[in-house]
């Protein structure tokens, strides 16, 4: 049964409202035209163009191969096929290294049919949160494990554990938005703190390994459907095609759980 009357067009103050009213969102990336329509008419209220295309679509180690060209194709043929889901787009690697060159990416972006563009970090990235939002461009602003900074980071590895970095990443969560994000998200944090964080800031939190007490979470699509990307399997994932049926039964199964609370569970989340 499709759910696509169920709500009208999202629009990035609709994000603020639903935070407002406690209505938990939920959010899977796509890639291409076919399984963003599915997503779109079985209750999915943002979708995400990521970069996360380098490894589960081109078969990358990681996300820094991907290139703005690339995001810009994926994210057309997305919005293609969108007609209720908000659209987000990543910012590609160092696409977002200074204000000029973020603004030039998220034209291409933008154009391309995203309504949002997502960038990784805070620090000097605040600066570029701000040029883009004194420019009419939703940011999107990702904290926490952010894969760009894999190399820097030494892998993929919860952030904000010590007392020290998770003192650091809610001061940052509130400068990304007091410098003009309009939505969080909160990748590989412990439940406890993204809580935090989440009561913290005014904007909207999407957590993906950041537990329940967000405002929304988010799946990469082929975690969800239980495919082998090549790569470790993250305890965060889980396989709702088991469930669900079929690809549509799959969305619509992740969509309920994520509005009713019950995933993320303990066993898909971090203390």
């Amino acid at each position: 049964m499709s759910v696509h009357a169920e709500h009208k067009p999202w629009t990035v103050p609709a994000l603020a409202e639903a935070k407002g009213q406690g209505r938990r969102l939920a959010m899977l990336t796509a890639y291409d035209a076919g399984f963003a329509r599915v997503l779109d008419r079985n209750g999915i209220d943002l979708v995400l163009v990521g970069d996360s295309l380098g490894m589960v679509v081109q078969g990358h180690a990681s996300t820094l191969p991907v290139k703005v060209a690339d995001m810009a194709y994926h994210t057309a043929a997305v919005a293609r096929a969108l007609q209720q889901a908000l659209l987000v787009a990543d910012l590609p690697f160092q696409a977002d290294a200074t204000p000029e060159r973020a603004l030039d990416a998220s034209v291409m972006l933008l154009q391309a049919g995203a309504q949002m563009v997502k960038l990784e970090g805070a620090g000097p990235k605040l600066g570029v949160i701000g040029f883009l939002a004194a420019r009419d461009i939703p940011v999107c602003a990702h904290l926490g494990l952010t894969p760009q900074s894999v190399l820097k980071l030494g892998g993929f590895k919860v952030q904000g554990r010590e007392a020290q970095a998770a003192a650091q990443l809610l001061a940052d969560a509130r400068a990304v938005a007091a410098a003009g994000a309009s939505l969080l998200v909160l990748e590989c944090v412990p439940s406890a703190l993204a809580g935090e964080i989440t009561a913290a800031v005014g904007i909207p939190t999407i957590g993906i390994g950041a537990g329940p007490h967000c405002d929304g979470q988010v799946l990469v699509l082929h975690d969800l459907l239980g495919l082998d990307s090549g790569h470790r399997r993250p305890r965060f994932v889980k396989d709702f095609l088991a469930e669900g049926g079929s690809v549509a039964g799959a969305v619509r199964a992740y969509a309920a759980a994520v509005r009713n609370g019950s995933f993320p569970d303990a066993a898909h989340a971090y203390a």
